[in-house]
């Protein structure tokens, strides 16, 4: 991140001798701090979940921290020649009424808890907006605790009366069950206005499942991974037929307080993410310790490897993104002919690392 015109290093907790507690967090804080000092300095662009308009979007914006991006031309450090590049903005994103809603959470789990921090923490909505419910007591009482102010009920009807959204963290096994045990309570009480949206975080689980209850008339489909539990999640949604403009950007709002989220006009496509952005953080977290293990196969301490190989993921992340350049020519600029890394890839072809 440091280049050849600048004196500024970051005064990175990795070169400590011991990292203790949160160290991955402290880290990017501290390169966030840097980033939103010296690589967008001066530059102001907006990013409003509103202003993707499209149902399919070719360009998402980053992740929530560093605002949006878009194709710029900016002067290299090192050349002096334009280069197309993923330009940042420190912009706050323009509220979408969400905070105006209220919401209710059926299930509290660890994603469901990502969610109400990210859009409480990022001002996108209140504590005393947001009700939950959960079959387990301990972890609604845990919820509670965490986040204070929170409304809590003893019943599916009763947490969602009055909701706006309402977002549904169950896992997929208890969906049939507690569709028809909400049907049953809302029957008692009148049922549920119909302009109601109800939001399923539940993987595996398509919109007709939702839309066969009809209890409402709005229905969304996401699938959104671990990183949101950091803010840095990347959410991939749909919604069903007639889904109105307004209430589109404020679940891009929701979605965006947890980090990136993209918007598809078709249902497939959640499947698909399911494959990439879902299970992505697996993928990544497999490799990371195949590469922990190497280091410490090869002499170094695992807590030298371990800070090794998640300082070289996340600097690669960032360079990546900052480049604006394609991966693989990225890929192919630090891979010298005949050198170490040349071997290296063609190691990893053979074993089949990118066909498998």
């Amino acid at each position: 991140l440091a280049n050849s015109s600048s004196s500024v290093s970051i005064p990175c907790t990795a070169r400590s001798k011991e990292m203790s507690g949160r160290p991955l967090i402290r880290l990017y804080s501290q390169v966030r701090a840097f980033t939103s000092r010296h690589l967008i300095a001066g530059v102001k662009t907006t990013r409003s979940g509103s202003s993707f308009a499209s149902s399919e979007r070719s360009r998402a914006h980053p992740v929530a921290p560093f605002g949006s991006w878009k194709n710029q031309k900016l002067s290299s450090t090192s050349t002096g020649k334009a280069v197309s590049a993923q330009q940042f903005s420190t912009s706050e994103p323009k509220s979408a009424g969400l905070n105006k809603s209220k919401i209710a959470f059926i299930g509290t789990g660890k994603m469901a808890q990502a969610i109400i921090g990210g859009v409480v923490r990022n001002g996108a909505q209140t504590t005393s907006n947001i009700a939950v419910y959960d079959i387990n007591e301990d972890m609604m009482a845990q919820c509670v605790e965490r986040f204070s102010g929170i409304r809590t009920s003893n019943s599916l009807y009763g947490v969602c009366e009055g909701a706006d959204f309402v977002v549904l963290a169950v896992k997929p096994q208890n969906v049939q069950v507690m569709l028809e045990a909400l049907k049953e309570e809302a029957a008692v009480h009148g049922g549920l206005p119909r302009e109601t949206v109800l939001i399923s975080i539940i993987a595996g689980v398509p919109l007709v499942a939702f839309q066969s209850f009809g209890e409402v008339d709005h229905v969304v489909r996401a699938m959104p991974n671990t990183p949101v539990t950091v803010e840095q999640g990347c959410t991939v949604w749909c919604c069903s037929e007639g889904f109105p403009e307004e209430k589109k950007a404020q679940v891009s709002e929701l979605f965006g307080a947890i980090g990136d989220e993209i918007c598809m006009s078709d249902e497939r496509f959640l499947d698909m993410a399911t494959a990439i952005s879902g299970s992505g953080p697996a993928y990544v977290f497999l490799t990371m310790e195949a590469m922990i293990d190497a280091g410490v196969h090869m002499g170094f301490p695992r807590h030298i490897a371990e800070r090794l190989v998640i300082n070289t993921l996340l600097g690669t992340c960032l360079y990546a993104i900052q480049s604006g350049e394609h991966v693989s020519k990225l890929r192919n600029d630090i891979t010298s002919p005949g050198g170490t890394t040349a071997s290296a890839i063609y190691n990893l072809e053979r074993g089949g690392f990118r066909t498998t």
